[in-house]
């Protein structure tokens, strides 16, 4: 097991353990958080605990044009019920994900260190907010990272039914005229490989990252960019 110092590094995913844990402690400073997600590693811990640093064997992933789009989410879609925004209440998203119940879960991972880290970065303009609204309130959304043409997903909310899923395919939809090939889903979920996400091996999605983040990509918010 690696335990970080101040220098802000990390070592390769070989050493990584068999869960996909690859180094202990360090700080969620911007610049340590951005090294990170370009080599594939994203912080998950409980509270009171050492920050945990990530990088799962295989990887779960979403290429963009392998999004699935049901039936019956066209027809939700086409029924315009929810109007989708970018950006512009990135700290509701978060704490809306913080408190959300979720089945198997009796906690949170998004502790009030990770949430101010991923404000701070979407102040800096690399941490991005999708909200979903219906009737003038938000029903759901989700937040990630963004760097080159890939889109790292950290969490998502959805109050309503469909909210969140439809936040999700507007966001894909989005990406994709924006010459975006990727999203990092983490870890396997049904309800993600229902639209199209797959797992593939940490050393591919480790060489499309090597390729796809060098290409420049939008910094700063994206509320009149998608």
């Amino acid at each position: 097991m690696f335990f970080l110092t101040d220098k802000i590094q990390f070592p390769s995913s070989v050493w990584a353990s068999p869960e996909g844990i690859i180094a202990v402690g360090g700080d969620l400073s911007p610049e340590r958080l951005l090294e990170a997600y370009k080599n594939g590693i994203f912080p998950w811990f409980n509270e009171g605990s050492e920050i945990l640093w990530w990088a799962p064997d295989p990887r779960f992933v979403l290429f963009i044009n392998d999004l699935k789009i049901s039936k019956s989410m066209r027809q939700v879609m086409r029924s315009n019920k929810f109007s989708v925004t970018y950006d512009t209440c990135f700290p509701d998203v978060i704490r809306n994900c913080k408190t959300s119940n979720r089945a198997g879960q009796s906690g949170t991972w998004i502790t009030k260190e990770m949430e101010d880290a991923y404000c701070k970065l979407h102040d800096l303009g690399h941490a991005h907010s999708v909200e979903v609204w219906e009737d003038q309130k938000l029903v759901g959304g989700l937040y990630g990272i963004s760097l080159g043409k890939v889109f790292f997903g950290e969490s998502m909310f959805t109050k309503v039914s469909n909210a969140s899923k439809l936040g999700f395919i507007t966001l894909v939809n989005g990406l994709s005229l924006k010459g975006f090939k990727l999203i990092d889903c983490q870890d396997y979920t049904g309800y993600l490989e229902s639209l199209g996400a797959d797992e593939i091996p940490r050393t591919e999605f480790e060489n499309i990252l090597k390729k796809e983040i060098v290409i420049p990509g939008k910094v700063g918010k994206w509320t009149d960019w998608l």
